[in-house]
């Protein structure tokens, strides 16, 4: 739970989910952490998907993860919406990687990072709980084990101990492997993310932006106060 809240307290943004539309068509920016609260939860990104039923959408992904339960409930919505396709623009980690392989197709920016871990969620209450909180990680585990398999035909003992060593595939290495199905030619959007609340996290060059939008870094200070709370 402690590396969850340090990685969602490190990157919240609060943005909204971004769209734009074009005739028939529509693109998603899935552009910050996964969380309800101080990111984009699956409440807003389900809702925005639902109103662009029987539409084309191209989901652009530049995301260090979040909590796994909206993830998933993420993933289950692009699955049942059907013609979704996801560019990796720069990071797709942890939670973000099952909301990306839930398309139709994966197409990830040279440059880009793909990462798989064992899961995340906050959970509260007594020793009972947590244990069965402990208990509900373990299944979904096996289902995201069981997800990953598919996609890329390896065994899921192979992907099990990739999961626990919190592996980091660089774009090549996700396509030899089979998570994404090519890759594009536009290089990787800059990756603004601190990604120290993971264990293997590689150094990723950052690219100078003189334009910091001041209103995003005023609202991530509020919420890494609020975190602090909880933290």
């Amino acid at each position: 739970m402690k590396k969850l809240v340090q990685l969602i307290r490190n990157n919240a943004s609060r943005d909204p989910v971004k769209i734009r539309a074009e005739g028939d068509a529509a693109t998603i920016y899935l552009y910050d952490v996964i969380d309800p609260y101080w990111g984009i939860g699956a409440a807003e990104f389900n809702k925005t998907l639902a109103e662009l039923s029987g539409q084309a959408v191209t989901l652009r992904i530049n995301s260090p993860g979040g909590d796994v339960f909206d993830g998933r409930a993420m993933a289950t919505a692009i699955a049942q919406h059907g013609n979704v396709t996801a560019y990796i623009d720069g990071l797709a980690a942890s939670a973000a990687t099952y909301v990306a392989i839930a398309a139709k197709s994966v197409i990830m920016a040279e440059g880009s990072f793909f990462m798989i871990h064992e899961a995340w969620t906050m959970a509260y209450g007594n020793k009972h709980d947590l244990t069965e909180t402990a208990a509900l990680l373990d299944k979904i585990d096996g289902s995201i084990i069981n997800d990953y398999a598919k996609k890329t035909g390896k065994s899921v003992e192979e992907i099990a101990a990739w999961m626990k060593a919190e592996t980091w595939f660089t774009a090549q290495e996700a396509l030899d492997n089979g998570f994404v199905d090519s890759i594009g030619d536009a290089p990787a959007a800059n990756n603004r993310w601190d990604l120290s609340a993971y264990s293997n996290a590689p150094k990723i060059e950052q690219k100078q932006d003189n334009s910091p939008n001041w209103e995003v870094v005023r609202q991530r200070n509020l919420n890494r106060l609020r975190l602090h709370e909880i933290g």
